[in-house]
């Protein structure tokens, strides 16, 4: 195949950089090593600023038409103590909620877009693994199709294909690892009507336990201590429900639905680094590629639609008039970095300072007095629904 751009991963940075730079009109590729985009351990929340992307784009009326929750406020318990800390309804955007959508659902609804634009084509189970490099430039990828190896030639490559990045690795990229004190343990029980609504945290002595409503059942993150995640699996799942029931003793007999710890457990290590340079001639990286997140306030998917956008605006015009220059590519460095590095050095002092005294506590954990605070003040509570639902630098349609 021969493009103008070819975007290993279809994940929210691929689809919406595909869709967007389509739409621009560039002809486009996007690889997913997938048949599909069903899997467990994609995220869940879709931001504000993200609906303001679709709204930009004239989606957004139909978009809200699919099933979905909208959360206006989160909660989080500190062993005894509950408070609300972040209320969306303030935040300056044109949804003020917290999206909850399977993100498989958010990728089929850009794959359905994209695939009407003639320009833009989307190849599933297609695993980018070797650079084509020509004169000191990147020059197109080979990928490992489900019936032979396919080659796409193209202008650009791009990398979004994960925190496992391939491509990124491919290109000789090594990101700076700034560590993470915990790794999380996936799974799911079933959600009751009258369980609490609210996106709840819920902590006590060394352990944590975020729960996202997903319609029928609630996907559960329960952080553990890095590296205990074979501790963890070692003591069985009658400890890890007797775990569960001590942060939520209103699930009751719900916890007695774990009963394979293959099947239903599943094991995401936490990383938090970044890229020094995220282009190369011929190619670029961008959301996990790019910068891995921690899981902390869930920004992580935000951040890497809002590389998409950048990328998609000031690359558009170099695509189409066939001028794409390494410099053009670094603009786009030069644009999402700063955002970066200010939501990973929040994300680290959290980690620091909060997660990793608790996961490492044995005794009684109290309410930390700042979220003390913003669980009394309304007004304060705003900060936090605006870092996570807009965030630092968000972007728009150009």
């Amino acid at each position: 195949m021969k493009t103008d751009c070819v975007i290993a991963g279809g994940g929210p940075a691929g689809m919406m950089m595909g869709l967007l730079l389509a739409r621009a009109g560039v002809d486009i590729v996007v690889l997913e090593k997938h048949a599909d985009f069903l899997r467990d351990l994609r995220g869940d929340t879709i931001h504000p600023s993200t609906l303001d992307v679709m709204h930009e784009r004239g989606l957004l009326d139909e978009f809200l038409r699919r099933p979905h929750d909208e959360l206006h406020e989160v909660a989080v318990r500190v062993g005894q103590e509950q408070a609300k800390i972040a209320d969306f309804r303030h935040v300056p955007a044109h949804c003020r909620f917290l999206m909850m959508m399977p993100q498989w659902d958010f990728l089929d609804f850009l794959a359905e877009h994209a695939r009407r634009l003639p320009n833009f084509h989307l190849v599933m189970q297609a695993e980018a693994r070797m650079l084509i490099s020509e004169n000191g430039r990147i020059t197109g990828l080979v990928a490992r199709t489900a019936d032979d190896d396919l080659e796409v030639r193209s202008a650009l490559v791009v990398g979004a294909d994960g925190r496992h990045s391939t491509i990124r690795a491919q290109a000789g990229l090594q990101p700076r690892d700034f560590g993470a004190p915990m790794d999380v343990l996936w799974l799911r029980v079933s959600r009751k009507v009258d369980d609490p609504p609210e996106l709840f945290g819920q902590i006590d002595a060394g352990r944590m336990l975020v729960m996202i409503a997903r319609g029928d059942y609630w996907q559960c993150a329960l952080l553990i201590a890095k590296g205990s995640g074979e501790a963890a699996r070692a003591r069985g799942l009658a400890a890890l429900r007797q775990t569960l029931l001590g942060l939520s003793p209103w699930l009751g007999d719900r916890v007695e639905e774990l009963t394979d710890w293959d099947a239903q457990v599943k094991l995401l290590r936490v990383a938090v680094d970044r890229l020094s340079e995220w282009a190369k001639p011929g190619l670029l990286c961008i959301g996990d590629a790019a910068h891995a997140m921690s899981p902390i306030g869930g920004v992580g998917i935000n951040l890497a639609v809002q590389d998409a956008v950048a990328a998609a605006r000031l690359l558009a015009k170099p695509l189409r008039d066939h001028e794409l220059d390494l410099a053009a590519l670094q603009r786009v460095q030069q644009r999402r970095e700063w955002p970066v590095r200010v939501v990973q050095r929040m994300q680290i002092t959290m980690q620091n300072r909060l997660i990793a005294p608790i996961l490492a506590s044995d005794g009684p954990v109290r309410m930390p007095w700042f979220l003390r605070l913003v669980g009394r003040v309304a007004l304060l509570r705003r900060i936090p629904a605006w870092f996570i639902g807009v965030g630092v630098r968000p972007e728009h349609v150009g």
